[in-house]
């Protein structure tokens, strides 16, 4: 006699998990549970012919609630910042200031006056706070917010309309993301015209373009993603601004990463400050709001009140203006700085001016607690994000001791909270400047995990 073939498991009903989800759905559309309800039997039946254990209506239930939970994660996972690199694009460039993330927090759950004259009820000027702000900071005689510094500065070519735009060849750089001057400058419509080398310009570089009515502008990019060293000049910002200006044409500064604050009080070298290049004659300055701002990403765009003007009523504004969370965000920081709390507030600046002092006592502890096998060590920070290339600042790091440095990185990054760290000697270093002082419990906690 032939024995009877198997008879293979079949999965729950769609109904039977439908009717267990039911019990709990609190809101959830039933077109939504009943696809999800189908997705888990469908994968189940899968499972089942190749050979899995068979599940009931419950357990099928139970991965249809994960499944919908999962769906309103936003999916970005926090992280403790322990590379070292204090503005890390990667993760998420600067960190908001408290009072920034909890003014957007409350203010984006109900209704704003965004566009709305509060004496006559009509539709007005779009909030310009954020923008006070900046014309106070830096002497503007207007100012303008964008969605981000390309945004700025693609606007502020679009000046030129399609007359021609003089740059040094040794400002014909790359921004980020593979986004090069020399084609936001043709998208805009404009002529690009290159002068002098790549490592040396001067002023009378730019007259011949200028004096022939060639050049409608001069683009001056600063170079703060890069540094050039050796045989190099560079003209004078002053005189370069005054040949434009006796000729007809207007100065576009691109500062890049910017800063508010003086680099040199916290070792650094100097950073241009967008109101000493207007100082120095420049019509519009741009400047970004998510680097050495320390803010929410954005572009940032002070100047003469005309250009300005022009570029607000630009057809192409309204694709580049920030959302009210960001204008919010970027108005709690400039606040910040208004009121002479950027230094002790604002993330970024906290981590460039912590003492060494103050790093080391926090090392020594926390290696003491964490035992054998970590060491306290001199490193060397960097600003990173494009900003203040080949600074560095000293501070300090917990060492790693392990079999696998690499292995020991990944177990960091894939725990609970994720860990970020680099390595260096085929140690795994944690450098505590990056990490702020109140996640060392949670540090402690998580490194322990590891090592064990």
């Amino acid at each position: 006699m032939s024995s009877k073939p198997a008879v293979r498991p079949r999965p729950p009903s769609v109904e039977a998990v439908l009717a267990r989800l039911r019990t709990s759905a609190n809101g959830t559309d039933h077109a939504v549970l009943g696809a999800v309800a189908r997705a888990v039997v469908d994968e189940e039946r899968e499972k089942l012919i190749s050979g899995a254990d068979p599940r009931d209506a419950d357990a099928l239930a139970a991965d249809a609630r994960e499944r919908l939970a999962g769906f309103a994660d936003v999916g970005i996972v926090p992280v403790i910042n322990g590379t070292g690199v204090i503005i890390h694009t990667n993760l998420g460039r600067a960190a908001w200031p408290s009072v920034a993330a909890a003014a957007v927090a409350d203010l984006t759950q109900g209704a704003l006056l965004l566009e709305l004259d509060r004496e006559t009820g009509r539709r007005g000027a779009r909030a310009r706070v954020a923008e006070d702000h900046l014309v106070a900071l830096t002497g503007a005689e207007d100012a303008l917010v964008t969605n981000n510094n390309a945004a700025a500065v693609a606007l502020a070519v679009a000046l030129v309309g399609r007359g021609g735009i003089a740059v040094s060849r040794g400002e014909l750089v790359e921004i980020g993301g593979g986004v090069r001057i020399p084609d936001i400058i043709r998208r805009a419509g404009a002529k690009l015209i290159e002068v002098g080398t790549t490592n040396r310009t001067r002023a009378a570089d730019f007259e011949p373009p200028l004096a022939e009515g060639r050049a409608k502008a001069v683009l001056r990019v600063h170079p703060s993603n890069f540094a050039m060293a050796g045989f190099t000049e560079a003209p004078d910002q002053r005189d370069v601004a005054d040949l434009a200006h006796r000729h007809g044409a207007i100065v576009i500064d691109d500062l890049g990463s910017g800063a508010l604050l003086d680099t040199t009080a916290f070792g650094l070298v100097h950073e241009p400050l967008p109101s000493e290049r207007l100082a120095e004659g420049s019509d519009v300055v741009t400047f970004s709001g998510d680097k050495l701002v320390g803010g929410p990403q954005a572009g940032l765009v002070v100047g003469r009140g005309d250009l300005i003007g022009r570029m607000r009523r630009d057809p192409l504004a309204r694709a580049m203006r920030p959302d009210k969370a960001t204008l919010i965000g970027v108005a709690a920081t400039l606040g910040l700085y208004r009121a002479g709390r950027a230094a002790a507030e604002i993330p970024i600046w906290q981590m460039i001016a912590t003492p060494l002092g103050t790093l080391r006592t926090r090392g020594d502890a926390l290696a003491e607690q964490l035992g054998a096998g970590v060491e306290v060590v001199d490193v060397r920070s960097t600003i990173g994000g494009g900003s203040l290339p080949g600074e560095t600042l000293p501070s300090i790091g917990l060492a790693f001791a392990s079999r696998s440095a690499t292995r020991t990185l990944r177990a960091l990054r894939t725990g609970t909270p994720a860990i970020i760290g680099r390595i260096e000697d085929d140690r795994v270093i944690l450098d505590l400047r990056t990490v702020p002082s109140t996640a060392d419990e949670v540090l402690l906690t998580a490194v322990r995990a590891v090592l064990r």
